[in-house]
């Protein structure tokens, strides 16, 4: 059995039944195929990176599969190409470092990670950079006063 995984994006201007039969449809017409449906995930609207068709988002599912092999893939491939429905589409045949990866994904050890709120240190000493520099500390250039009122006063 060879798995496989097939992404694809639907026109975001179809109404929402419309757009979960356009993803039932190739549900099922892999299921006619002898395709094992392993998971299918809605990941929803998203901004695509360019236009495509003048739509600047789109509503991506993802359906990973196993087959028998991969005669079906042209015929598959060719349905989705010829949808007005579909913006594009993507098929990726997985190695076990792929279908690990999802299961994993699925499982919630990947993906979106909790941060604990970390305690801050309480300000024990005062801030090293509060402390300031008189102008008439800072050098000057070849022995030429800095140009301060006091540096005037002294000079005189």
């Amino acid at each position: 059995m060879r798995n496989y995984e097939t992404t694809f994006i639907v026109d975001p201007v179809l109404s929402t039944e419309d757009i979960k039969t356009t993803a039932q449809t190739y549900v099922d017409n892999l299921q006619k195929q002898g395709c094992e449906i392993v998971f299918v995930d809605e990941m929803g609207l998203r901004t695509l990176a360019y236009d495509i068709n003048r739509r600047s988002n789109g509503i991506y599912y993802s359906i990973e599969y196993t087959a028998p092999n991969g005669a079906f893939l042209k015929d598959y491939e060719l349905a989705l190409r010829r949808d007005e429905r579909i913006l594009r589409f993507l098929t990726v045949s997985l190695d076990k470092y792929g279908v690990q990866y999802n299961a994993d994904k699925r499982a919630g050890k990947i993906g979106k990670a909790k941060r604990h709120k970390q305690e801050k240190p309480a300000k024990t000493e005062p801030a090293a950079h509060g402390i300031s520099r008189k102008k008439a500390d800072s050098p000057s250039i070849s022995g030429v006063p800095s140009g301060d009122a006091e540096s005037f006063k002294e000079e005189e």
